[in-house]
């Protein structure tokens, strides 16, 4: 029985501080640096962090030749990091750093009924019902804009984005799980350069190379690509591998909730108030969609 030890709980304190910081972070590296340039910087520093200390520790890398592997591997680098890493790049030039964070709270709710029909996990009622009352949330979440042309065409065109953001990492989540045996390191590594090789040229063509824009942006990009990206990456497989996948889902709950703190307290952003009704809604679906690995962990969980 896995019980979860003092430093699996600071460790998922932590990266739900820095997965919730991220897109504040996100939003300040936009003021120097376009979209594209973002997204980019995030999958080269994290694939060149990532596979670097996968070979200093000795993991190997798997095979060209192993043709099912790669079958997964490629659309869940692209699925994992370069669409949704641009998505929310793109989004976040018009919605503020908040909405993007409480977008991602969805994603374990897009998981639901895809997991239903792909991997073999079942959504009785309470999963049903979950998954209804978070998708009410993210329909207030998204508000009468996305239904809009013109000038607040582009709003909800940017509200959508980040949505369609954690359907792609909901899409690659579930791949992920029907992808064959490989090291957690290398997959986060190799998923990462994938992304790379689609969004350096991308950025190349449409933004050019990027210059260095100071210590401020300059080490917002820099961030991106080594914390949130790379060190939550090796920190998450540590905390599943000790501590089991049901307890790594308490980041859910974080994420939304820091990422609003630091939108408003230091990016100045107004909090207007559907975004509480909307994080409600979705955490009460992710709760009782949930309800069942959380009772689970929290039984065995000594007091």
């Amino acid at each position: 029985m896995i019980r979860p030890t003092p430093a699996n709980w600071l460790s998922i304190f932590a990266l739900g501080i820095i997965w919730g910081g991220t897109f504040m972070v996100v939003s300040i590296a936009l003021r120097g640096y376009g979209p594209v340039t973002v997204a980019c910087a995030r999958t080269t520093l994290g694939a060149a962090a990532l596979l670097g200390l996968a070979l200093v520790t000795g993991r190997r890398l798997p095979p060209l030749a192993n043709a099912a592997l790669w079958a997964y591997m490629v659309p869940i680098g692209l699925l994992n990091s370069a669409l949704p890493f641009f998505l929310l790049g793109w989004g976040q030039q018009y919605v503020p750093s908040a909405f993007a964070g409480l977008s991602m709270a969805a994603l374990p709710l897009f998981v639901l009924p895809l997991a239903h029909f792909f991997a073999d996990e079942r959504m009785r009622w309470k999963r049903t019902a979950g998954f209804a009352l978070g998708f009410i949330g993210a329909l207030v979440l998204l508000g009468p804009a996305a239904l809009t042309t013109g000038e607040d065409g582009t709003l909800g065109a940017a509200r959508l984005a980040c949505l369609a953001a954690a359907f792609s990492y909901a899409v690659a989540s579930v791949l992920t799980r029907r992808c064959p045996p490989v090291d957690p390191l290398v997959l986060s590594g190799l998923g990462l350069a994938i992304g790379a090789v689609v969004l350096v040229p991308a950025m190349l063509l449409i933004e050019g190379p990027p210059v260095w824009q100071g210590p401020a942006l300059g080490g917002a990009i820099l961030f991106l690509g080594l914390v949130p990206t790379a060190l939550a990456s090796l920190l998450r497989t540590v905390v599943i591998r000790s501590a089991g996948s049901a307890f790594m889902t308490l980041t859910n709950y974080q994420v939304p909730c820091w990422s609003m703190a630091f939108g408003a307290l230091i990016l100045g952003e107004d909090l207007p108030g559907h975004f509480f009704v909307a994080l409600a809604l979705i955490l009460a679906g992710l709760l009782l969609g949930q309800w069942r690995a959380l009772a689970a962990l929290f039984q065995r969980t000594p007091s």
